[in-house]
């Protein structure tokens, strides 16, 4: 079980988390203190715009991160020609940015779906918890060469 940042995970049929039913969840953080992660298959229920603060932005899809702080906002994205301050996790996918970039391109139109998703909280584990949840069988990983954007939506 060699789990990093970039590790793409699949809940199995045996997770018995209803937030985790079907989940595909990116890892984007891996060290000592535990792990953090995104959901990247379910689909918040309001776009963007709905959101009082980005009313001016089309109808670009959110997506539900996971069951921990639904307060902010965070995303992915490959487009860090586009977006700066982002963070490497691997297979050229980048962690956050400057989001104020990130949401102009996107109103601009220059940034799809295709370059970035966009979370409404996120998955968290503290030291030792995703492993053992892996050695119960509740997660499998999958290949690092999913198309992370375009994943179906459950």
């Amino acid at each position: 079980m060699n789990i990093t940042s970039g590790t793409i995970l699949k809940a199995s049929s045996l997770m018995d988390d209803e937030h985790f039913k079907k989940a595909i969840v990116l890892v984007t953080e891996y060290n000592e203190k535990g792990a953090m992660g995104f959901i990247i298959n379910q689909q918040f229920p309001r776009p963007l715009n709905a959101l009082v603060e980005f009313s001016s932005s089309p109808a670009f899809p959110l997506f539900n991160g996971g069951p921990v702080d639904h307060e902010h906002l965070y995303f992915i994205h490959r487009r860090s020609d586009l977006i700066d301050e982002g963070q490497l996790i691997g297979n050229t996918i980048y962690l956050g940015g400057n989001f104020k970039q990130a949401v102009a391109a996107i109103n601009d139109g220059v940034l799809t779906e295709e370059d970035i998703k966009i979370f409404v909280g996120y998955c968290g584990w503290d030291s030792g918890d995703l492993e053992a949840e892996m050695l119960d069988g509740y997660w499998e990983c999958l290949d690092d060469s999913i198309n992370l954007f375009t994943t179906p939506r459950v």
